[in-house]
């Protein structure tokens, strides 16, 4: 186990009572310097904490390159987990200086506006769930971002960015880090426990896109968070009989379909000012996603049938969430407190 270490220095006055927290895991070398100069001009408006996961050669190269503008701590191992993420985040929260604390993915970009006005909404809220967008964005960020307006139709998307507070999860002894879906557990723990979720349609804060390699990779991956959510599973697993009945009895009935599937991720791309980030195409190529996932879909079944979960990071996770009903049953005299 690699030993913690903080940096610490000189800072420019902090314009944010909050902490940001990045974890990471690196296990082979990237070129790493756009973003710690991201970091580092956070750092002259809040706390920046990275949680580096990373072999100990690779850790040692970081430290050097986010030293002094970060905390670089190696996660700690009483919170040790199956999710990585998780085990970083559970490690920076316990280190937190503030209360207010965005988590954040490392391809995640905020700007001072998206910055302020997501700590903003945690004056009134516990939990805030912003909304990402690719920029720039090559074809299968195009091809994502059609997930992305379905969502937003249905609800809101789920970003690589959460804002929580800190002192309700302290109450909460964190989340569960045995699972896949590590965000939904985490709004599921807060709403569980008595705090309010902000789902602002309108804030949104950029996510850079990943290499085609590891887009190609998390298909799967990302079909099994679903088995968290049954009934959108079984309509995702329920997309292909339902098309192949309808081009056999019913093909006239296709191209229709087709063009509401469009319609409606139309409709997410509008809504809370969508058309200024996300782009047409994108929604004409939801029907695409929307067969990806059913496919996708049934393979993620048989993970689960198979192999007992899928595979993270040389790890076999066998749960993408906790049940919103058993969390609601643990926590139910933390919420009646929260509530007085």
């Amino acid at each position: 186990m690699i030993e913690t270490s903080r940096s610490t220095r000189s800072r420019a006055p902090i314009t944010h009572a909050a902490t940001y927290l990045l974890p990471i895991r690196k296990s082979r070398p990237e070129d790493l310097s756009e973003l710690g100069a991201y970091l580092e001009g956070l750092s002259q408006h809040l706390e920046v904490i990275v949680v580096d996961g990373s072999p100990e050669d690779f850790f040692e190269s970081h430290a050097v390159l986010f030293w002094p503008s970060c905390t670089h701590v190696a996660p700690a191992a009483r919170f040790k987990a199956a999710n990585g993420k998780v085990w970083g985040v559970l490690t920076g929260l316990d280190i937190a200086s503030h209360d207010k604390v965005v988590i954040a993915d490392e391809d995640v970009r905020y700007d001072a506006s998206s910055l302020e006005r997501v700590l903003s909404l945690l004056d009134e809220g516990d939990i805030v769930r912003p909304q990402n967008y690719f920029e720039p964005s090559p074809w299968h960020a195009t091809w994502d971002t059609g997930r992305t307006l379905l969502n937003r139709a249905s609800g809101g998307d789920w970003p690589g960015t959460l804002a929580v507070r800190r002192s309700l999860l302290d109450r909460t002894h964190g989340y569960d880090g045995d699972v896949l879906f590590e965000n939904l557990e985490l709004v599921r723990t807060v709403r569980a426990a008595g705090g309010r979720e902000a789902v602002p349609l309108d804030l949104f804060v950029r996510r850079l896109p990943s290499t085609t390699l590891h887009f190609l990779s998390q298909r799967v991956r990302q079909a099994y968070d679903e088995l968290a959510r049954p009934r959108r599973l079984a309509f995702q697993l329920s997309i292909l009989p339902l098309a192949a009945m309808m081009l056999i009895t019913r093909a006239e009935l296709f191209l229709p379909a087709i063009a509401a599937i469009c319609g409606i991720a139309e409709y997410g791309r509008r809504r809370g000012n969508g058309t200024a980030v996300f782009p047409t195409t994108a929604a004409l190529l939801a029907p695409l996603w929307l067969a990806e996932r059913a496919v996708c879909s049934w393979l993620a079944v048989l993970c689960r049938l198979r192999d007992g979960g899928v595979r993270y990071h040389g790890t076999a996770i066998a749960k993408a969430a906790t049940p919103e009903r058993k969390l609601r049953q643990r926590f139910q005299a933390l919420s009646s407190e929260v509530e007085r």
